[in-house]
């Protein structure tokens, strides 16, 4: 299994334009949190496909790193207690509406950005860029804060630095 700041430079890779970086601090956040409504569905007593995604994703982070895994349980918790009014809508076609209209808005962010870029998006070259993508947002949220310098090297000594 790759490490985390083997993935995170995979990712990087495809993000080096400021302006894409900043469409993904939104566009992402979106997409999970319409993806946490649409599989908002129960597959067993009180248990969601949401949890199911919930649990399988921070395993997924907490094995790459612990810090990271805690920084992530916490993006999740946010777009999770952020999809939650989504859910609570009382009309299926205006859940559902209102879900596919956020998701639909993360997605053409997501292209704005890479058209700044002049790259196709990381997941196009290998999915697990869809898991990478929240991770890579709150570890660039993280280097604006001045945190975790040292895989913010990492990342721009192999992918090069961000371009503003």
């Amino acid at each position: 299994m790759k490490t985390l700041s083997e993935h995170l430079i995979q990712y990087a890779h495809y993000h080096r334009d400021q302006r894409n970086i900043y469409t993904h601090f939104v566009g992402i956040p979106f997409i999970v949190i319409a993806l946490f409504s649409l599989l908002s569905f129960e597959i067993a007593a009180g248990f969601t496909a949401t949890h199911l995604l919930l649990i399988g994703s921070l395993a997924f982070y907490f094995r790459l790193s612990l810090s990271m895994g805690l920084v992530m349980l916490l993006f999740s918790a946010s777009c999770y207690a952020a999809a939650l009014p989504l859910v609570a809508l009382e009309s299926t076609a205006v859940w559902l509406g209102a879900s596919a209209a956020v998701f639909v808005f993360g997605w053409v962010l997501q292209f704005i950005g890479h058209y700044f870029e002049g790259k196709k998006p990381a997941f196009v070259d290998d999915l697990v860029g869809l898991l990478i993508g929240p991770l890579f947002v709150m570890a660039e949220l993280l280097f604006l804060l001045g945190f975790a310098k040292s895989l913010q090297q990492q990342i721009d000594q192999s992918a090069g630095p961000v371009h503003k």
